[in-house]
């Protein structure tokens, strides 16, 4: 071990026991700056939230207030104009009959229908009223004396009024405008107007925020809280109360005050107060009362003698130095926890770079020991990096090759073998990641004179320190090749001495078979000229298919290639699995080609009509798809047993869909319906088609060769002879006819299998 590292880890040891010295100090410094700095944020987030809480509180008053002033300026110089009506003054002077004042009830009663107010009635210099829009109703205000109202006392005096009451009619709220009736410059009478302020009242749908509408008093009487209508914000003096009292302006409320047993002056104008919610019994006591906080923002409707003032609950302020307190603590303890991490991982580096020396000094005396034994072995060993270069060349090796480990290091292995053995080798090198097994093969290695001899070349992988080497191990085969030359000029005398002797009977065999496969091998390779027809239909659209993964393979090929000069395995590797997909994709693509255009074995077996479906569809589905075909099969092909050849069934299939679809071409809609059934032990499929059919007098030549009525081009007309004779051998049967709504109908006709359509019906049962 180095003496600079021995100082780092005494100096490390140092600092912990200092550390460990001083820990409950620090931990009390860290407790302090917690406190400290949640103590802050909450002061800081309640103060913002404040801010942001009434100004908003203030922006929905003055859009409630806006509401409220605009209804109020809608009716208030109705009276002024009603007071100027013909039919009123003569109510009040000419006519004083009961003809005089009905119709001035039917005027204001039309009137009020107009302006949508909630009443309107005259009254007379006494406060009698003489006429009003509701003298149908039970509870009319005709008759009543309402000289006591202050809304009537300021029209007498020439005014205009305007107040609000709860009625003493109807004991309903209403905002009362009147104003004076003059006849020759004398106030002969009083008209009123009362509205309804319950519908901006209802509007308000905010729950966080309680509007109230109060008098010159104090008094509550528009409210969105229920309860809190006809109380006040303050208590009353005596004086007061008796003249609200006399003057039934509340009827018999008690107009008793709020709760609030705290209250804070705040800036602009805001105040910060406490009150008690619900009931307070006498024997409760004070811990169970449910207090809340509002901000209270007031302000007057200019003219009207009203204010407007709105509660904001303080819940979301709360709620929001909360969440930024949880936030800052999370934020303090997640960086107490990431400096201990820190003060924790560079005490173990320490540890580490202690153990790395220690270690170091053992591995380099081990590696002592296995240089002597590599450089006495009977083998030649050559360590490479993961790019091919030599690292190592044990003295066999040196013997062997005629070089110096000093003249090879550094240059890659090929340059050890022939021109046409460097390929294999090198390849196994560059996917050492993705071949488990070791490499073993013969070659011929190449001296420093230029000379060949014949070696044995094993490569395997030899992980080291988290990359990946390889080790080669060469053996001198020079005496063994001649032992085999010499085995194999022997073995060759022999051989020919064999072939002498039966090369006459050979020869009169190969005569015999020629002439027995003669018949059969037209027929057969007349099939195989068909498939390999429908392999050239099918061969455009997988050129298509494979023209994306093979740009890609050369994509990821020469990206792998820049990463291994990089020495970057990673990306290597991640390429290459690449490739390995895109070959696996090119397989699946290619694997309807292989599969069609196989030979048949010629015997007949248990063939699941669902795997020739499967078969002919994968075949057919480039196909399909381009024309826009609709094919539909039967149900439960899986549970349908022939007995055939599932090569030369797939064959026959895919002719009757090929000929189905030629047949539909120049149609719009391309559908081909196939239904299955079951006939004298027989599998029946039905292959229908929606073309025009085909002609009744050609019917029975349809099976005969080079019969064809497609373009020119388009076929020789030996697939459905071909399809019978198929057919045929399996001892089936393939017929057409024409459907009766149109199209062609192939009937398909193939002996059931007994024993496995016999098992599935007893699993049936």
């Amino acid at each position: 071990m180095s003496a600079s590292c021995i100082n780092c880890f005494e100096g490390c040891q140092t600092l912990a026991k200092y550390f460990s010295s001083y820990r409950p100090y620090i931990a009390l410094a860290l407790l302090v700056v917690f406190i400290l700095l949640l103590v802050q944020v909450a002061h800081l987030s309640r103060q913002q939230a404040m801010e942001h809480l009434q100004q908003k509180s203030l922006a929905d008053m003055n859009r409630y207030m806006l509401s409220l002033q605009q209804k109020l300026d809608r009716y208030k110089d109705l009276p002024r104009l009603l007071s100027t009506h013909s039919e009123l003054v003569n109510a009040l002077i000419y006519d004083r009959s009961h003809d005089g004042s009905m119709r001035a009830n039917l005027y204001l009663e039309q009137v009020n229908e107009v302006i949508g107010a909630s009443d309107t009635y005259l009254m007379n210099a006494l406060g009698k009223t003489i006429s009003a829009s509701n003298w149908a109703d039970e509870l009319s205000f005709v008759g009543r004396d309402f000289s006591f109202r202050p809304y009537y006392q300021d029209a007498m005096q020439g005014r205009t009024g305007r107040y609000f009451a709860l009625g003493t009619t109807s004991l309903k709220r209403g905002y009362f405008f009147s104003y004076p009736v003059k006849h020759r410059g004398e106030i002969i009478g009083v008209v009123v107007v009362k509205i309804d302020l319950n519908e901006i009242e209802q509007d308000w749908n905010d729950e966080a925020t309680d509007i109230l509408v109060t008098d010159e008093d104090g008094v509550i009487f528009i409210s969105t809280r229920q309860d809190w209508k006809f109380r006040t914000l303050s208590p009353l003096s005596e004086s007061d109360m008796q003249r609200i009292v006399s003057s039934l302006r509340y009827g018999d409320n008690p107009l008793t005050s709020l709760d609030m047993i705290k209250k804070q002056q705040l800036s602009h104008g805001a105040e910060l107060i406490t009150l008690i919610e619900g009931a307070i019994d006498a024997k409760s006591a004070l811990d169970s009362v449910n207090a809340a906080e509002y901000l209270l923002q007031t302000t007057a409707v200019e003219g009207a003698g009203l204010n407007v003032s709105i509660l904001a609950s303080m819940k979301p302020v709360q709620r929001q130095v909360l969440n930024a307190v949880m936030l800052a603590a999370f934020i303090y303890i997640a960086l107490v926890l990431l400096m201990m991490v820190i003060v924790t991982r560079r005490r173990i580096v320490k540890e580490r770079q202690r153990f790395k020396a220690r270690e170091l000094q053992s591995l380099e005396e081990n590696e002592g020991r296995i240089r002597a034994i590599i450089d006495n072995t009977q083998a030649g060993l050559i360590t490479l990096d993961k790019e091919g270069r030599i690292e190592s060349f044990n003295r066999t090796a040196e013997k062997l090759f005629g070089y110096r480990e000093e003249q090879l290091k550094g240059q890659y292995f090929s340059l050890l073998l022939s021109q046409t053995d460097r390929p294999i080798c090198w390849e196994h090198l560059v996917q050492g990641n993705l071949i488990t097994q070791d490499l073993m093969v013969e070659a011929s290695g190449k001296r420093e004179n230029g000379s060949y001899f014949p070696i044995e070349v094993t490569i395997g992988k030899m992980p080291r320190q988290g990359a990946l080497h390889f080790i080669v191990t060469i053996h001198d085969i020079t005496q063994r090749k001649e032992y085999e030359q010499a085995l194999q000029r022997a073995q060759a005398e022999l051989e020919s001495r064999v072939e002498k002797r039966t090369q006459d009977l050979t020869l009169a065999n190969e005569k015999l078979r020629e002439e027995m496969n003669l018949h059969k091998g037209t027929q057969n390779e007349l099939i195989q000229t068909a498939k390999l027809a429908v392999l050239g239909q099918m061969s455009a659209g997988i050129n298509h298919e494979l023209n994306q993964p093979l740009t890609a393979i050369r994509a990821y090929a020469d990206n792998a290639k820049q990463f291994l000069k990089m020495g970057r395995l990673d990306p290597v590797e991640t390429n290459l699995s690449e490739i390995g997909s895109l070959t696996e994709r090119m397989a699946k693509i290619i694997h309807p080609l292989k599969e069609f255009s196989r030979k048949t074995s010629g015997q007949l077996e248990s063939v699941c009509m669902k795997s020739v479906r499967d078969g002919a569809m994968s075949i057919m589905y480039g196909r399909l798809s381009k024309e826009h075909v609709a094919i539909h099969w039967p149900q439960n092909l899986e549970h349908c047993y022939v007995l055939g050849d599932i090569v030369r069934i797939e064959q026959v299939l895919v002719n009757l869909i090929g000929n189905a679809i030629q047949a539909m071409e120049n149609q719009q809609v391309k559908t081909i319906d196939i239904s299955l059934s079951c006939e004298q032990r027989r599998q029946v499929l039905w292959i229908r088609d929606y073309g025009p059919g085909i002609p009744e007098e050609e019917l029975s030549r349809v099976f005969e060769p080079f019969y064809t009525t497609k373009s020119a081009g388009q076929g020789l007309g030996l697939g459905l002879s071909i399809s019978y004779r198929i057919v045929e051998s399996l001892q089936g049967e393939l017929s057409v006819t024409n459907h009766p709504e149109g199209g062609a109908v192939f009937k398909l006709a193939l002996p059931t299998d007994p024993h496995r359509n016999f098992n599935q019906q007893l699993t049936s049962l």
